[in-house]
């Protein structure tokens, strides 16, 4: 049997393809972090955990004829989900009358499902030992000036990007900033005659995002190329069945991934 129990369901002939679309669609508009994290993946279901690295301190220690790694530990990859169930009579409705079938609670699901990808990929997990974007220890933390304003927006990216250089990070940025940030920025700004938003993403060479995960007044800006962070992919997200109880169909949208860190100092959160 596959991990994904697909084969242990008796459901009507092109429901799976109908299902899969309707995840994947949901999930492309939702995520965030991905737009922007290199995807180091997909590993497969059954690779459990991953090497992260400090880049910056990882080495080879010998001693009394061993040799060992410093600067790396193995990290579990998580497994993220959300179930859902289709009624019987509706997927039995759906086929004797030759209409797709109501997938909506299978797109709520995905939808679930990527908020808390975002979620692990920003905040990370304090009690369970992951870091995220905004919580990576050795990030620099920069106080956030009042965005509705002036140009501070303009000036605090500004010193963050040249942060970030003189750190020695010279490749692609990217800007993720809460939504009510991301409108503060929707003005023109006096005497150029351009939106503010404009000129931050012109820093930035267009790679801003708007992410609903990061709740009101916080942005975070990274150095985002692969050899200072990536998103482990093991199983990539996808709807597994789990049982028909009471005659109705449950699955579960389930995917295994880890946002790695493996330069800290890439990170510069606005608060």
């Amino acid at each position: 049997m596959s991990y994904l129990s697909r084969e242990s369901a008796s459901l009507p002939e092109g429901l799976w393809g109908q299902i899969d679309d309707a995840v994947v669609k949901t999930a492309r508009r939702v995520l965030v972090g991905r737009r922007f994290l290199h995807v180091f993946g997909p590993l497969g279901a059954g690779v459990e955990d991953i090497a992260v690295d400090d880049a910056d301190a990882v080495q080879e220690v010998e001693r009394d004829g061993l040799i060992t790694t410093s600067g790396r530990k193995f990290t579990e990859i998580p497994t993220v989900f959300e179930d859902f169930t289709l009624f019987a009579r509706d997927l039995e409705s759906a086929k004797k009358s030759g209409f797709p079938a109501n997938l909506s609670k299978a797109a709520k699901a995905a939808g679930a499902c990527a908020v808390k990808e975002d979620r692990l990929i920003f905040f990370g997990d304090q009690e369970l030992g992951y870091d995220g974007l905004l919580t990576a220890p050795g990030a620099k933390k920069i106080s956030k000036k009042d965005w509705s304003a002036g140009e501070d927006a303009f000036t605090d990216i500004a010193s963050g990007i040249a942060y970030l250089t003189e750190q020695g990070f010279y490749g692609t940025y990217a800007l993720a900033v809460s939504p009510d940030l991301y409108l503060q920025m929707q003005r023109i700004q006096p005497g150029t005659g351009l939106l503010e938003i404009d000129r931050v993403a012109k820093l930035v060479d267009g790679h801003i995002y708007q992410a609903q995960v990061l709740g009101k007044g916080k942005a975070v800006l990274a150095a985002c190329d692969e050899e200072n962070m990536d998103l482990v992919i093991g199983q990539d997200m996808a709807t597994a069945y789990l049982e028909q109880k009471d005659l109705n169909h449950s699955f579960r949208v389930v995917e295994t991934v880890l946002p790695r860190f493996k330069r800290k100092r890439a990170i510069v959160v606005f608060e």
